[in-house]
């Protein structure tokens, strides 16, 4: 890891009474913060930070050899990214003000109820995790940097839409909160929950849990279990999928279509890390940490009153929504190779050969089943293949069901202004071509071979014409697009 997980990082009991500190220790563990770390003598302080690092302090003021308050000085000066909150018995507004001057999150006196400390220790550590997650995102946005690439090394792309997503997903990845991932059917949310769940560090199992088409009796044994005698049938007790994601991940896929009881067990959850196995009064917790998945518009089922509005806020504190296929035409031949590969390992063949019309059409189509259908069409052209180039017609057989990428045709009334609006004049022949070529290369991420071939021209022709108009060539500006002869190698 090349940076510090604000996540795992200890909560730090300051507090020269042993017996006090480890209630407020014990009370802390048992409201779910698990990692507590009590120190008696404030000289072991500072070396502590040192070494160990610190989400938070809990500091009392009133101890001997450093007090509170000269300690908080040095906290703040040399840790600014620790919150720390003061506890003292003395009960003076001055004090706590010259506090919160020095820095202070919060003052408590005592004695303070379990309640009072749980919500300012839980306060503090959001915003921790905030700052965190802020600080690591600015590196990652001003860098491009990935820490750990190799986690998502199972998503194929070269978008730049896609690598922020990566980015994004490395900060948030170790959040105690919820992350919400959707998109349309087909364009990995599975691969990116794998992804998050490898990042996350957790030492426990991913566990899937598919919650469409499940009534509430069916997803409440299947994700808390039962206990024997429950219902007929449940000869033994039966642990739930959830007590298999203690420690881990627990994946809820297609949770948009989830009952609306089974939507108000799934709320407890994620607020208390509660639940009851089916037929039991004994409540249970757990730690495992949810990532939930949907391809359905959660704000439009919350307008329609299909899904609950306290549990879609309480879902998406954390959002991951991946961009569909039509709209990053850059991955297509990248993903085209890697399935045609795949494909011919599967089929015992060697891959075959595409035509530049091949990937041009395929630029083209809208592809409603993202991903997954390019992957389908690369299987089924593979094995149908004998010989020669795969072109255009390979893949037709899919295409029939997919709609073409194409703007709405403009009506009567509308046509002969409509290519004024889009010039802000009417435009030249030269300004058309330009404008075609422009677009045909944006649409084959800058590669001359594809674009001449969706212009049903030659790149001679493209090249000729950029160098008329002053442009420097798409090659000469970009030169790590992929040539015509390497276009498939990964």
């Amino acid at each position: 890891m090349h940076e510090t997980r604000n996540t795992y990082l200890p909560v730090l009991l300051v507090d020269d009474d042993n017996t006090g500190c480890s209630m407020m220790a014990l009370t802390l563990r048992e409201a779910g913060v698990k990692n507590v770390h009590t120190i008696s003598d404030s000289r072991q302080v500072l070396p502590f930070l040192q070494k160990e690092g610190a989400a938070m302090v809990l500091l009392d003021l009133i101890m001997p050899h450093l007090s509170g308050q000269e300690l908080l000085g040095d906290i703040r000066r040399d840790y600014p990214g620790i919150q720390v909150i003061v506890i003292s018995g003395a009960n003076e507004l001055s004090l706590a003000v010259e506090c919160m001057k020095l820095g202070a999150l919060d003052y408590l006196n005592k004695p303070f109820e379990a309640s009072r400390l749980i919500a300012c220790v839980k306060n503090a550590l959001k915003i921790n995790a905030m700052q965190g997650e802020l600080l690591s995102l600015k590196r990652r946005m001003l860098e491009d940097s990935l820490d750990h690439p190799a986690a998502f090394e199972a998503i194929k792309t070269r978008s730049s839409r896609m690598r922020a997503l990566f980015q994004y997903t490395e900060v948030i990845a170790c959040s105690p909160h919820p992350i919400l991932i959707t998109g349309e059917t087909g364009v990995g949310k599975e691969l990116m929950a794998r992804a998050v769940h490898q990042l996350s560090g957790v030492r426990g199992e991913f566990v899937s849990v598919n919650a469409a088409g499940l009534d509430d009796a069916t997803f409440s044994d299947t994700l808390f279990g039962h206990k024997k005698g429950a219902f007929t049938g449940a000869d033994q007790a039966r642990e739930g999928l959830i007590a298999h994601a203690v420690g881990g991940t627990l994946f809820l896929d297609e949770i948009g279509d989830m009952e609306e009881r089974s939507q108000i067990k799934l709320l407890r959850l994620l607020q208390e890390g509660e639940y009851y196995p089916v037929g039991s009064d004994t409540l249970k917790k757990t730690t495992a940490r949810i990532v939930a998945v949907t391809n359905c518009n959660l704000p439009e089922r919350v307008a329609e009153k299909l899904f609950r509005r306290d549990l879609y806020y309480r879902l998406c504190t954390h959002e991951i929504h991946i961009p569909p296929l039509r709209e990053r035409p850059e991955d297509i031949p990248l993903l085209l190779d890697h399935f045609l590969n795949e494909a011919a390992l599967s089929y015992h063949k060697n891959p075959p050969p595409v035509s530049a019309s091949a990937v041009s059409n395929l630029l083209g189509l809208s592809f409603p089943g993202n991903v997954r259908e390019l992957k389908a069409m690369s299987y089924d052209a593979v094995a149908r293949h004998s010989e020669g180039e795969l072109n255009a017609r390979s893949f037709g057989n899919q295409r029939g069901r997919m709609p073409v990428v194409s703007c709405e045709a403009p009506s009567a009334s509308s046509a002969g202004h409509s290519i004024d609006a889009l010039f802000g004049h009417f435009p030249t022949f030269h300004e058309i071509e330009e404008y075609l070529i422009d677009e045909a290369l944006r649409r084959s991420a800058g590669n001359p071979n594809v674009a001449a071939a969706m212009l049903g021209i030659t790149r001679q022709t493209i090249a000729n014409h950029r160098k008329k108009s002053g442009v420097v060539p798409e090659m000469a500006r970009k030169p790590n697009i992929i040539p015509m002869e390497n276009l498939f190698e990964v």
